[in-house]
């Protein structure tokens, strides 16, 4: 026998706030992973826009900045991209940062490696990923570096920025962050994703900023690059955390259905981690 309407309404009132008339907390907002990231940025309220940042003589790079709603000035986080390039997800990551307060500038560091292409085109494309990776693999460090100060010196000059910046970066980005800290001296927080080098790659003896590193539990491959940094860190007298989340796997914030939950568990964690870390160094 059917129940009635008014006891079926009763059922779904306890199950939504678990018997206690509390609706349960919701998770906080994170970005969303690559599948829905077109979607995410589609039904944003902040002001995103391409813009173009002087880099050092006739250099500039392509950027998406993406604007928090707020009624004061913002501190700056500088977004650093995987090695696929600057990608839709990329950006929904900096629409997040908005949304948590900052102004995101995301540099794209395939600016005048290739021809003028739109978001994600390098995805669509045959070959296109193989392409990206080729091509940011044979990036000249010195040159992104310049770049990503750039885009961080750029944001913080805005009208509506706080002068501090910070550097957030995912898989070859996180990499980035780590050289960043040892290269940028205006820089006050940074922030690596699954990032790693070694000493032939890059000097961390003069690193600065204050650096956590998130990582994922089935990463051997970056993980096993940690030692160096934190010893690099230690002997520059430097803060450096380091937090690996068990069960996920690398690039768990992109990819959040994999690893049977524990990317998506590594990315709830791992988000207000970042937040937290991003405040603590640059204010809100």
């Amino acid at each position: 026998m059917p129940l009635p309407s008014a006891d079926r309404a009763l059922l779904i009132t306890l199950a939504l706030t678990g018997c206690g008339g509390a609706a349960p907390p919701m998770p906080p907002a994170i970005p969303p992973p690559a599948e829905t990231a077109r979607e995410r940025i589609a039904a944003s309220t902040r002001h995103g826009e391409w813009v173009r940042i002087p880099a050092g003589g006739a250099d500039t790079v392509r950027a998406w900045v993406v604007y928090p709603e707020r009624s004061t000035r913002a501190p700056v986080v500088v977004v650093i991209h995987e090695i696929f390039g600057l990608t839709t997800w990329v950006r929904g990551v900096a629409d997040q940062l908005a949304a948590d307060g900052f102004i995101a500038v995301a540099p794209d560091l395939l600016t005048g490696k290739r021809m003028a292409m739109p978001p994600d085109s390098l995805w669509s494309a045959e070959g296109g990923l193989d392409s990206a990776v080729a091509m940011i693999s044979a990036l000249d460090y010195p040159e992104v570096l310049r770049r990503i100060e750039a885009a961080g010196l750029y944001g913080s000059r805005l009208p509506a920025a706080e002068e501090r910046w910070g550097v957030l970066g995912f898989c070859w980005g996180g990499s980035m962050v780590l050289a960043t800290a040892a290269h940028a001296g205006s820089l006050a927080a940074a922030v690596s994703f699954y990032g790693g080098v070694t000493p032939d790659e890059v000097d961390l003896s003069a690193v600065r900023a204050p650096t956590l590193a998130l990582l994922a539990e089935d990463d051997a491959r970056v993980n096993l690059t940690m030692g160096y940094a934190d010893s690099s860190y230690r002997a520059a007298g430097t803060t450096f955390e380091q937090v690996t989340f068990p069960g996920a796997g690398h690039g768990f914030l992109r990819a959040q259905g994999g690893h049977a939950g524990g990317n998506l568990t590594a990315s709830r964690e791992a988000w207000p981690r970042t937040l937290a870390w991003l405040r603590r160094h640059l204010g809100r």
